[in-house]
């Protein structure tokens, strides 16, 4: 039994390209409830937050890998964000509104995605430091 890839890694990404391409900031509205999304939660109203992924606003943002990873200054306060490609219902830019609407989330597939309360993924490759008093 073969299993189909989401398109949907893919349009994010075609989308923020073509944002920057043309001198945009790219912005995309996600699900907060979907399981695996860790966001401020501060920030989300009705069940949705909109975040800026320009360069200028995120540090280490990986639109290829699962779930989208990076880290952003929220009230002053840098927060480590993951977020499901499955729950990005669009991704734009702020200038024309022009981009891509998924509409809905995409159903998370494979093994049971982590809930809010789970510790969210590790990204590879990046120093992890901890204070010690």
């Amino acid at each position: 039994m073969s299993t189909v890839k989401s398109r949907r890694p893919y349009l994010i990404r075609a989308i923020y390209d073509w944002c920057l391409d043309i001198g945009h900031t790219p912005h995309a509205l996600v699900a907060a409830d979907y399981p695996g999304v860790v966001v401020p939660r501060d920030y989300i109203k009705e069940g949705r937050i909109t975040l800026n992924l320009s360069p200028m606003a995120v540090q280490s943002l990986d639109l290829k890998a699962e779930p989208i990873w990076f880290s952003a200054r929220f009230g002053g306060k840098t927060f480590d964000v993951f977020i499901p490609s499955g729950a990005v219902l669009a991704v734009f830019s702020r200038e024309n509104g022009e981009g891509i609407v998924f509409g809905e989330i995409e159903p998370p597939s494979g093994p049971a995605a982590p809930g809010p309360s789970a510790e969210p993924p590790k990204p590879k490759g990046r120093p992890h430091l901890r204070v010690v008093k």
